[in-house]
């Protein structure tokens, strides 16, 4: 949003402004875009290990519940992510759970012989109206390279899962933003990614300014629809947190969603996934008891206000980001800079 001249909330953004701002955090993308198809995958390593083997906290959190996620039930039962997360659409999840298994049984042979089964983590946002999701042109292969080629750089917009996603009636998709926290012990980051999906394009703000409501005029309404569809919020952090601790601060994202415009919908999907890579679990059971660091809850309110405003700005970069898609039997949506720029509309 800096390229726009628009800060979001009063907290520094880390170097990247990024997700992979934590150290050790990549994403990767396949893009399918072919006609009547356009849709993808977005893979988010939370760290270059192997993460069957070494743990980390995590926590997940509905906002609403309509959407088929693959792996929270065991992820909030136990508190742990031991798979990367893979974002892709709603008639796919079943076939990124089958790549993510089947990767991580191959880096890992015990699991189904002396160890136990793997927990896939997959989320899903409905991309039907520019794909044809019918087709399920996902396939394994697309997320093992996604899986294969991550970087701390990506694209963002209409890249991977993001290909065939709306946002506020436009293109929308992939967007990420992050904060860092000062405390007294020391300096860390919140990191959001989100798969936009969602909104009606008359409740958009940018930074308070209703730059929806003027789009809605210009366009003489044509492009506005129902409140449809679905986000996907994925949250990484260095911050030292029990997964208690990390659900408190999940749960805050709404926050975000609310300021660029969200009401939270009946048939929106808004589900929040995070991750700290502070500290490593084991899968093996230690000879001594595990020690956990976890921030004092008198920090917490820094992490409250770094998630809201990483979540605000990422939707924005998945909409100022996106590029006009055109698919399924013509459908389109338009980018959103395009429109700025046409209808000569700022956003300060």
């Amino acid at each position: 949003m800096t390229d726009y001249g628009v800060k979001i909330g009063k907290m520094k953004p880390g170097k990247r402004n990024s997700i992979t701002d934590i150290e050790g955090v990549t994403v990767g993308h396949v893009t399918l875009s072919d006609g009547d198809i356009q849709t993808g995958v977005t893979a988010i390593l939370p760290h270059q290990g192997n993460i069957f083997k070494e743990k980390l906290i995590a926590s997940s959190h509905v906002i609403n519940g309509f959407g088929k996620t693959i792996g929270t039930i065991q992820v909030n039962e136990l508190g742990t992510l031991e798979t990367p997360i893979v974002l892709t659409n709603t008639a796919s999840v079943g076939t990124a759970a089958d790549a993510l298994i089947a990767a991580t049984m191959e880096q890992n042979p015990e699991i189904g012989r002396t160890t136990g089964t793997v927990n896939p983590v997959i989320g899903e946002c409905n991309d039907m109206l520019l794909n044809d999701v019918r087709a399920q042109a996902v396939q394994k292969e697309h997320v093992l390279e996604a899986l294969t080629n991550t970087a701390s750089e990506f694209q963002e917009g209409a890249a991977g899962a993001g290909r065939g996603m709306l946002c506020y009636s436009l293109k929308g998709g992939i967007g990420s933003a992050s904060r860092q926290m000062e405390l007294s012990h020391g300096v860390y980051t919140v990191g959001v990614l989100v798969l936009s999906n969602f909104g009606m394009l008359s409740d958009l703000r940018v930074n308070g300014k209703p730059v929806g409501q003027e789009l809605k005029q210009a366009l003489l309404d044509s492009w506005e629809e129902k409140d449809k569809g679905s986000v996907m919020v994925i949250v990484a952090t260095d911050l030292p947190v029990s997964e208690r601790q990390l659900n408190r601060i999940l749960k805050r994202s709404v926050t975000g969603l609310s300021r660029t415009g969200a009401t939270i919908g009946h048939g929106s999907g808004d589900i929040v996934l995070g991750f700290s890579t502070a500290v490593k679990i084991p899968h093996d059971k230690p000879a001594q008891p595990l020690t956990i660091p976890t921030i004092h809850e008198e920090d917490i309110d820094t992490a409250f206000r770094a998630i809201g405003e990483a979540t605000e700005e990422a939707v924005l970069n998945s909409l100022v980001t996106a590029e006009h898609v055109i698919g399924r039997n013509g459908n389109e949506r338009p980018a959103f800079k395009d429109l700025l720029a046409e209808f000569g509309i700022g956003l300060t």
